[in-house]
């Protein structure tokens, strides 16, 4: 029904709409997906002729309940590819989002509800992102960023805000993994890096770090 390049599309409008909570510009969308803006422009005709999306004049894109419900089929196959990758294959979290990127266009649904069968029906990804079951809903996280934590407090590691490779290489280096409990130490005032407690030891991090690691306080 949809082609390799319309479901990317569909589904970064959907990650995009979610973290700012309004319609997308066509340039948030070419940057997102690296290519022209004219570019994003044709596509979004097609996908408005295919009733997924509406563009408003200075309101941006949203998707439609059709888009949505695609937009969440993608996500799904997506983040169960990556589980069976994890979890089955010893790929790294690191290394399967972008395997997972090429597995999530393979349509068949049976194919997806045995996968999920297989794996014993997981409700997170490697990177701590709920799955959506087979009915399109996805589990609500009450999660908050280890940068707005402050002294004394502690939280389980649930999940990040950047699941580039190089940022979860570093994790693994300085040995921060999902479900371990963080406990801040201390916040500097100057730049509010934090020293943190994790598996016993103390370790320092920047904002930045700590601004793209999801807690869930404890």
């Amino acid at each position: 029904m949809f082609s390799q390049s319309e479901e990317n599309y569909i589904k970064t409008i959907y990650h995009l709409a979610n973290t700012i909570n309004k319609g997308v510009s066509t340039n948030a969308i070419a940057k997102k997906l690296k290519t022209k803006a004219s570019s994003v422009t044709d596509m979004i005709k097609k996908l408005s002729d295919k009733n997924v999306v509406i563009h408003k004049k200075y309101k941006g894109v949203i998707l439609t309940d059709f888009g949505k419900i695609t937009a969440i089929s993608i996500v799904r196959r997506h983040r169960l590819w990556e589980v069976f990758l994890a979890v089955k294959l010893n790929f790294s979290w690191d290394e399967v989002h972008e395997v997972a990127e090429q597995l999530e266009h393979i349509k068949s649904p049976k194919l997806i509800e045995e996968l999920d069968a297989f794996l014993g029906f997981p409700k997170y990804d490697p990177h701590g992102d709920p799955i959506p079951n087979k009915q399109g809903d996805l589990l609500s996280v009450k999660k908050t960023l280890l940068s707005t934590l402050v002294k004394n407090e502690s939280g389980v590691f649930v999940g990040v805000n950047d699941s580039s490779p190089t940022f979860l290489q570093y994790l693994d280096k300085i040995g921060i993994t999902l479900g371990e409990t963080i406990k801040v130490l201390e916040k500097e005032p100057f730049d509010n890096s934090l020293s943190i407690k994790i598996n016993h030891e103390k370790v320092s991090i920047s904002n930045k770090i700590a601004a793209n690691l999801y807690i869930q306080k404890q």
